[in-house]
């Protein structure tokens, strides 16, 4: 088959509305691994699928790139539901953990519930988790350097990379702007999503903090996998249609946090 052809059948196969993986198109077209990943990455730097984790997705089903909101913009959305979300998330954290906390407010929001713990080591990218955490009894902070990102206040970059590469941790705490089930994180830039994927190598459990409005949202264009054991932490907002895609993942525990 022609590489044109194929690659006319895999974009029919994507838009037929279900995520297609690589595994999936290889069998359809009786073609290796390797000229399905070359024909992905051919279709998607034209534009006309999106490259996801292991395989692809329409446009029409992931969503094309969305602005980001301002840092003011982002303390003020959902609020109530972060807090409420970061109450249930520091019930996981125990005494004497080594834990990581992402970039974000609702990460932010998570250290403000933190401040009872003993023996706690907190490493963060989060310049607003540190700002509420450090001089707390008990509680040691180590921030990871690198470029700063205004609209989150987080670090990111080569240097936070090479940073989480040398640490280990029992529990890290992500954020995101979208999650979406058997896909995993979005993000605004490639850099993010990396680093998010550094920090789920380095840590023993992973949680995804995320309120209702970023389930199944998928408004930018950059993926971090999550193809591990994690848990999602949301809010009661959160509908059943919204939860089932997440809680009949085998690997994903799903939390919802009360009113």
């Amino acid at each position: 088959m022609k590489a044109a052809d194929r690659r006319r059948a895999i974009l029919e196969l994507v838009l037929s509305g279900e995520v297609a993986n690589v595994e999936q198109l290889t069998g359809s077209l009786g073609v290796s691994v390797a000229t399905v990943r070359r024909d992905l990455t051919a279709l998607a730097r034209e534009g006309r699928i999106v490259r996801t984790y292991g395989g692809a997705a329409a446009l029409m089903q992931v969503g094309g790139h969305e602005p980001e909101a301002s840092l003011e913009e982002r303390k003020s959305l959902q609020r109530e539901q972060k807090e409420a979300i970061a109450r249930l998330a520091a019930s996981f954290v125990q005494d004497g953990d080594a834990v990581l906390l992402d970039s974000g407010t609702t990460a932010a929001a998570l250290a403000r519930q933190l401040g009872a713990r003993e023996d706690l080591h907190v490493y963060t990218t989060n310049l607003l988790a540190v700002t509420a955490l450090t001089g707390l009894p008990g509680i040691r902070v180590t921030l990871i350097g690198g470029d700063v990102r205004p609209s989150s206040m987080g670090t990111f970059g080569p240097l936070a990379q090479v940073t989480l590469s040398r640490i280990s941790v029992d529990k890290a705490f992500l954020g995101a702007d979208g999650v979406v089930a058997g896909v995993g994180l979005c993000e605004a830039s490639a850099e993010q999503a990396y680093l998010k994927e550094c920090i789920v190598r380095q840590a023993a459990d992973i949680f995804v903090l995320a309120d209702a409005t970023k389930l199944g949202r998928a408004q930018q264009q950059h993926w971090t996998p999550l193809d591990r054991a994690w848990t999602l932490i949301t809010d009661a907002a959160a509908t059943a249609e919204q939860l089932e895609p997440f809680q009949a993942l085998k690997q994903v525990r799903v939390a919802v946090a009360p009113d």
